[in-house]
Order: structure tokens, then sequence, then C-alpha cells
């Protein structure tokens, strides 16, 4: 963690006109979690949100938000459309959210595979940590629970806290909230009624039978996924599969990207990086970069999107085909030549 936050602070030295660090909560080990704000100054300006690590041993996370923000901050340097980008929207990254859970998997081979973070235990319990991605205020308690994780909650942690305090406080400008992890190569979408209860084939039934706003909403960020899947596969031949969690991953509860979408952020997706399973968490040093490059791979021709208003009540953009399907949902021209 010591060279991440090295990184962090060489980055904002040497980009200062358009990145900067925001210290937004301290972890029990009393480490600090920080954000690198990139974007020109100004006002009314619309949010990406990023957040890495929040599962300590998944540290293709961590590389990859690390990639995402040099890529942006290279592109800024010579693409005026990415100028003008940042003009008009900031992205907010956090690279390590569980700063105790991934320094304490660096400590030798036996803590590599470690997941929570590293807030004791309740007094009636011989364990530590608590899965971060479990403890959002999102059908909290919905779903069984595994009690080798310790499921507390909901917002029990001091670093969901500051995740929902900080995200709370800006939701009204957050577009898009993205949290990366691995492993499973997929993208998970959300729905207005949060992960384990929309089933997709159930919203796909409604809308062939009566088009409600909820199954327009997740038909067009399924769509929007699968444009992503087909932009990721075009890097480097890796197929990703898209879906809600219950349909290609498993039903969960309490989950960071639930609750965003609870809030009223348009658009949440859930990143699950290399590989499928060969190497797991444990991704050769030879396949960090190709992992990378294409999660980054970011292909859109832009085009004005129609408004709707989701069950949450608030005025929000939804994808809308545009020659091809856009991805990333924000027009992102050109991440990616």
């Amino acid at each position: 963690c010591f060279q991440i936050s090295k990184w962090k602070s060489d980055i904002a030295t040497a980009s200062k006109n358009i990145v900067s660090i925001i210290e937004y909560g301290k972890t029990y080990e009393n480490r600090t979690i920080d954000l690198l704000k990139i974007g020109v100054p100004g006002n009314k300006k619309k949010i990406i949100w990023m957040d890495c690590g929040i599962h300590a041993r998944e540290w293709i996370s961590p590389a990859f938000c690390q990639y995402f923000v040099k890529t942006i901050l290279d592109k800024y340097s010579t693409d005026s459309k990415m100028q003008q980008m940042m003009k008009n929207m900031d992205f907010y990254v956090t690279p390590v959210l569980n700063v105790d859970g991934y320094t304490h998997t660096w400590l030798n081979s036996s803590t590599r595979l470690w997941r929570k973070n590293r807030t004791p235990g309740p007094p009636d319990c011989n364990c530590t940590g608590t899965d971060l991605n479990r403890n959002f205020n999102a059908n909290w308690g919905s779903t069984k629970l595994n009690t080798n994780f310790l499921y507390c909650g909901p917002t029990s942690e001091l670093e969901a806290q500051a995740v929902t305090q900080f995200v709370g406080n800006i939701s009204k400008d957050v577009l898009a909230f993205l949290t990366i992890h691995s492993y499973g190569q997929m993208l998970l979408i959300r729905t207005d009624t949060g992960g384990h209860r929309a089933h997709q084939d159930e919203l796909v039934r409604k809308q062939n039978n009566h088009l409600t706003q909820s199954s327009v909403w997740f038909l067009s960020q399924m769509e929007v996924g699968l444009a992503a899947a087909e932009a990721i596969e075009k890097v480097h031949g890796m197929k990703y599969k898209v879906g809600t969690g219950p349909k290609i991953l498993y039903e969960f509860s309490g989950s960071s990207g639930d609750w965003a979408r609870l809030q009223g952020i348009p658009y949440s997706y859930t990143f699950e990086l290399r590989d499928n399973g060969t190497h797991g968490f444990e991704l050769p040093a030879n396949q960090i970069q190709p992992a990378v490059e294409e999660a980054t791979a970011a292909p859109c021709t832009s085009s004005p999107t129609p408004t709707i208003k989701p069950s949450t009540g608030r005025q929000q953009r939804a994808p809308r085909p545009c020659g091809r399907l856009c991805w990333p949902p924000w027009s992102l021209n050109g991440l990616r030549d």
C-alpha cells in the first residue's frame, strides 16, 4: 500500500491542475481511505465513481484502477475530446478501498487470499474481518449468509460507512458507480430493486407482456453491458458474461453496487476481471497488462440519449442505440483508439 500511496501522491503532483487527493475515511487500523479526483475544476459537473480493492485478495483490481487513471491522464494530454469531457465530468477513483485487508494480503503466502477487512469479530465469535461487499444497506440479510465471511451490518464497517456517507452526499451528481473485482470475467448489472430480487428472466418476461419502467431500464443496461463485453473481447479475445448476479454468479445482498443503484445513481456496474478460474485470484504477472487493457476498452459513437424517469423518481439518462450501442454509458469517446 505504501507504493500505491506514493503513486497517488506522484500523480497528484505531476497533474496538479486536474488531479487532487480527497480523504474520506479511516480504517480500523487507522489507515486513510482516499481517492483521486480527476477533472478540470468547475461547477455542476457529473461524476463517475470507481472503486477497486474492496476485496483484499483481488490484486488485479487496484492494478486496473492505476492503469485506468494513467490512461485517461495520457489521453487528456493529447486528445481534445478527453479535454472537453474533463471540463464536464469528474472521475473519483479509489485505488484501494479495503486498505487494511489489502495490506494484510502482502504479509506472507498464508495471508495472500484474505478477503475481508481486519475488524475484530463480536465477543462470541473467534473470527476477524467483515466482507465489505455484503455490508451495505441494500436488502441486507435477505440471502443466506456464510458465517466464514462474517457479514456484520448493515453498514457496520468504517469502510462501508465512508463510501455511504461520501457518495450519499454527492449521489445526485453521480452518473455511474463502477466497482472493480475479480475473478470470473463478468459484468454484473443492477435494477431498481437490488441484486438478489431482480432476476433477469423475470424482467424479460415482464418486458414481453408489459413495458414497465424497471424492465425498460434493465434491458437498456443489459444492452449496454453486452456492448461493453463486445468491446472487451476485441482487445485480447477474452469473453465476458453479462447479467444480474443471481443469473450469472449467485444471489447476494448488501453489495455496494446494489446500494448505489438504490440511491438513484443511473448506472451501476460490477466488473469481475480475469480469469475464469485457472489461476483465480492469483493471476500471473504476464496477464496483468492484458487484463487491465481489455477492461479499459471503451469504444462509443456518442449520440443524444432520451430522458426517462425510473422508479427512483429522479430524472436520469438512459442509453440508446447510437449506430451501435454505446459503451461506456457516459459516452467516453476514444478512451481506447
